[in-house]
């Protein structure tokens, strides 16, 4: 009888995902229905400066192996602090200062900067994704273990992927994000007959509002893009940031936005606002991206206060475009006060944890427990109060 060769894998951690060749990389991205993922958004994030070791985001991405044929990765980040990932932990660092442990570094999965929901590891089609994400559970474990960080943790993870991670032992924190969904709405009109009579009206006054201000807006994708409204989007996206302080979360440079005219404006919607003086240089711009049946609000900025420009050029004009483009989910980004009452009800999303210090594990394990039967009635509280007519 013949004995079976078993297939031989190899790990290899790398710093920077151009050391893989895109193609490779890609072939594994490019299946799925996240855009946040693929070789071009990571390799941009990295080569722009803006998640690199300097600004607290260390890449190191796991591969495996097969022979010479990647077949699965993992996009990672040793992280020395908590900010841009909209997935608030402070306290659970601020616990283990008080009973001595060390929180960071910390092992993260995610795509920096990106509240949205999607990461997974990256698994070629036909392999036992179980087997292969044990594997390489089991090096990161190791890793992990070998390189005192306390603990690995996976946010905004692709639901149909969460199951994998849970049966690994990690443990799945409840949160919440604001996502529209296309009922088959035929046109915008369609889609406000949703909501009550009162809302219906405070949506078509606040599109006349900019109207009225002397703005069109015009949604923009691709090749359609001039170059010079990328950096342009760089000035807007700063400025909204800086309007808002500490808390402007401004985490992306001006090389970021240059180098999405090359590698990545097919993903690419602007939503620019022009006056009818000037119909070249918008005066308010949002940015969003698309891949598939998905929708992905990112940032957006003015250069002047202009009433209701950010709820049209954020929200409805986007909707607009979604609905002509038979975009099914639209996910308009973090926070959720304006959202709420636009047609984004609150949906679930999960984040994932494992903690190498075994006094964390026994506090913060049970404690997320109890905060994510919070967080369920918290949800259910929310759209139980949003404004749609009782039809809808």
């Amino acid at each position: 009888m013949v004995k079976q060769i078993q297939p031989r894998y190899s790990s290899v951690w790398i710093n920077k995902i151009a050391e893989i060749p895109q193609t490779a990389w890609d072939n594994l991205a490019m299946p799925l229905k996240t855009p946040f993922l693929e070789w071009a958004w990571l390799n941009n994030l990295e080569t722009s400066h803006s998640a690199t070791a300097k600004t607290g985001w260390l890449p190191n991405h796991l591969t495996l192996w097969r022979d010479r044929t990647l077949i699965a990765a993992a996009p990672l980040y040793v992280k020395g602090h908590s900010a841009g990932e909209f997935v608030f932990d402070h306290q659970w660092a601020n616990l283990a200062e008080r009973i001595g442990v060390e929180y960071y570094p910390k092992m993260l999965g995610m795509t920096p900067f990106t509240p949205a929901e999607g990461y997974r590891f990256l698994i070629a089609d036909g392999e036992d994704e179980e087997a292969i994400t044990a594997l390489m559970v089991h090096e990161i474990d190791s890793f992990c273990t070998k390189n005192c960080i306390s603990g690995c943790h996976f946010l905004y993870v692709d639901p149909q992927w969460r199951p994998l991670l849970e049966k690994q032992g990690f443990t799945s924190w409840l949160h919440h994000s604001y996502i529209w969904e296309n009922k088959s709405f035929a046109n915008f009109d369609d889609y406000l007959q949703v909501f009550n009579a009162n809302q219906r009206r405070n949506i078509k006054r606040e599109r006349k509002a900019v109207e009225k201000a002397g703005l069109r807006l015009q949604p923009l994708t691709g090749e359609e893009i001039p170059q010079a409204l990328f950096p342009l989007m760089y000035q807007f996206y700063a400025d909204t940031c800086d309007k808002f302080g500490w808390w402007g979360s401004k985490y992306l440079t001006k090389r970021f936005f240059q180098q999405l005219y090359n590698d990545y404006r097919h993903r690419v919607l602007f939503v620019a606002a022009y006056s009818e003086q000037d119909d070249s240089h918008p005066l308010g711009m949002s940015f969003c991206l698309f891949k598939g049946d998905k929708l992905y609000g990112r940032y957006w900025g003015s250069f002047q206060e202009i009433d209701c420009l950010h709820f049209d050029a954020c929200y409805y004009a986007p909707i607009e475009w979604a609905i002509a483009h038979n975009i099914q989910i639209f996910d308009p980004g973090a926070g959720g006060r304006h959202k709420k009452r636009r047609g984004f009800p609150a949906t679930a999303n999960h984040s994932l944890h494992r903690f190498y210090n075994g006094r964390l594990a026994q506090i913060l394990n049970p404690y997320i427990q109890e905060v994510n039967q919070l967080e369920q009635q918290e949800i259910a509280e929310i759209n139980q109060q949003l404004p749609f007519s009782q039809q809808s």
